[in-house]
């Protein structure tokens, strides 16, 4: 079941992780740690193996694979000794990258990316390629009628003005070339309905967005508590620091603000009103690939008894996303391979921000992401 997977932002601190660690995997050099797919609920013969995995990705950047895993193990995010062992196989993977189109209008953009991921097929003999975008997050767009109409969109295309941003070309491109396409940005990816429309024509899958990988997960978990409890929160306040590109990316107002709106809908829905407070997030060069949040809740119990919680989280963003990608592309293959299309709702478990009509309390979304895969593994059993 080889099964490419080509990662837009393919030299980033996200996808240098992944493909370390899944070469690593490979070589039997370090535990799946981290990945949800290897726990025996959902571990069975739906998913590509670590071994049929085969990558290959686009960015804007030269820096090759090998030096970014260097100043990945000098920064602490994964051992120097692992960075050493799979180098030769990361130089393999550095020949299979490109360089993300930038020549001619946006409907020329897009046909060199269905160029590379055909070749990218052919040349590796996959059976199916599932394209991740872990690039930077963007603004959200402006509103553009060819939005909303495949038809139009197409004409749109053929101009020489953009009208969709870059995830969404690489959702577009996806589509065009048979690929499903996974979000794990908040960006808008696949979330437009002319998109929506292209993806069911083609009979393609899609999930998404933004990976849930500390504060948010945390709330997931502790949102339907209060709720449960029948507690009332007052407000809910948190500050996140951020390093590396990613924190670089989101000093920008308008991409910070794409992501705050992402962090923020888990409180909203789960406990069926908003508290008051807010969510901030501020770049620290200083933390690198590391970031730490700060929550206080306030609370009233019995009889309007005023209480608070106070945490911290202290995490590396990297060495928490990269384990997801690689669930997300072997769960995303499955899907395509059982004839699965449009939003994958059922995983939901991974993203602060998810597709379809799902809830936001972490033991639900597990819940219906265990009885998903184990579908998915009877229909390759029967």
């Amino acid at each position: 079941m080889r099964t490419g997977v080509w990662l837009v932002g393919a030299r980033g601190s996200v996808a240098t992780t992944s493909v370390v660690g899944a070469l690593a995997l490979r070589a039997g050099l370090t535990a799946p740690t981290g990945c949800v797919t290897e726990l025996p609920a959902l571990r069975g013969p739906a998913l590509p193996g670590f071994t049929d995995l085969v990558f290959g990705g686009h960015d804007v950047v030269a820096t090759p694979l090998t030096k970014r895993a260097e100043a990945l193990a000098a920064a602490g995010v994964l051992p120097a000794r692992l960075a050493d062992a799979v180098a030769p196989e990361l130089a393999a993977v550095e020949a299979a990258l490109r360089p993300a189109p930038t020549d001619g209008g946006p409907g020329d953009r897009i046909a060199a990316v269905v160029r590379d991921l055909t070749d990218f097929r052919r040349r590796h003999e996959l059976e199916r390629v599932v394209v991740v975008n872990v690039a930077a997050t963007e603004p959200a767009p402006a509103p553009h009628p060819a939005h909303r109409d495949p038809a139009a969109l197409r004409a749109a295309l053929a101009g020489p003005v953009d009208v969709l941003p870059a995830s969404s070309r690489y959702a577009y491109a996806a589509f065009t070339a048979g690929c499903p396409y996974v979000d794990f940005t908040p960006s808008t990816g696949a979330r437009l309905p002319a998109l929506v429309a292209l993806a069911d024509e083609r009979g393609l899958p899609y999930a998404g967005h933004d990976g849930k990988t500390g504060e948010t997960l945390l709330k997931s978990v502790l949102a339907p508590m209060f709720a449960m409890r029948h507690l009332a929160v007052r407000s809910w306040s948190g500050t996140n620091l951020l390093g590396g590109g990613d924190g670089a990316t989101l000093a920008e107002p308008a991409a910070n603000a794409a992501k705050v709106g992402s962090k923020q809908r888990v409180l909203a829905e789960t406990l069926g009103y908003l508290p008051q407070g807010s969510t901030r997030i501020d770049y620290v060069e200083e933390l690198g690939d590391f970031k730490t949040a700060w929550d206080l809740v306030t609370f009233a119990g019995f009889l309007g008894t005023g209480m608070r919680m106070e945490f911290t989280w202290h995490g590396c963003d990297s060495a928490l996303a990269a384990p997801l990608v690689l669930d997300l592309a072997r769960l995303t293959a499955a899907a395509h391979a059982a004839g699965r299309r449009g939003a994958l709702a059922e995983l939901a478990f991974f993203f602060k921000d998810p597709l379809g009509d799902t809830g936001h309390a972490l033991g639900e979304q597990w819940a219906v992401l265990c009885d998903f895969v184990g579908g998915l593994h009877a229909g390759v059993t029967r």
